[in-house]
């Protein structure tokens, strides 16, 4: 009878405080989605890069201030080229927040610096099933997909980065570099 009451109390406990969190979640998508479409049609340059300095630290919030640190301590470690710091703490993140996309996105840009670029594809990959918006992520798929000999999937990749952030001179670079080898030249 005990048992009953304590389960019973319980899942009261849980059903009334699991809208509470979702909520919370759905809040922090739509900052997110609000975030990303004002992005996309932000004026000029530094418009943009306000807003995506707003995107990437409401994306970094894993809702875990453990996991926030892994986060941290691995772009910490990859500021000072101590990459196999960085893949220590990305691959710790990874492995306790698998569904935390910026952690797989810490991984990739570790994985990349260290010139893996199987693996950092593979990281960048899980980044976008997670999150098909960060376009940090498809930007270094545009630039694997470059590194490795494959302009044209490069090409859309970085075409996907701008629809996304409109104001970005290195991508709009690489579009124009890649071009003529992807659709050839114009009769």
């Amino acid at each position: 009878m005990v048992f009953k009451s304590i389960l019973t109390a319980l899942c009261t406990v849980v059903m009334i405080s699991l809208p509470f969190g979702l909520r919370a979640e759905n809040r922090a998508s739509d900052l997110a989605t609000g975030l990303l479409h004002d992005l996309s049609v932000a004026e000029d340059a530094a418009a943009a890069q306000r807003l995506e300095a707003q995107l990437l630290a409401e994306w970094s919030k894993s809702g875990s201030p453990a996991m926030d640190l892994l986060l941290k301590r691995g772009h910490d470690a990859l500021e000072v080229e101590k990459i196999d710091a960085a893949l220590e703490h990305f691959r710790a993140l990874t492995d306790h927040a698998p569904m935390f996309a910026e952690g797989w996105h810490g991984l990739a840009l570790a994985y990349f610096q260290a010139e893996r670029f199987g693996v950092a594809m593979e990281a960048l990959e899980r980044t976008l099933a997670l999150n098909p918006n960060q376009f940090a992520a498809m930007r270094g798929v545009g630039a694997i997909q470059e590194q490795v000999g494959n302009p044209a999937l490069a090409y859309d990749a970085y075409a996907r980065v701008l629809e996304l952030r409109p104001h970005d001179p290195d991508v709009m670079k690489a579009l124009a570099r890649l071009e003529q080898e992807v659709k050839g030249v114009k009769l």
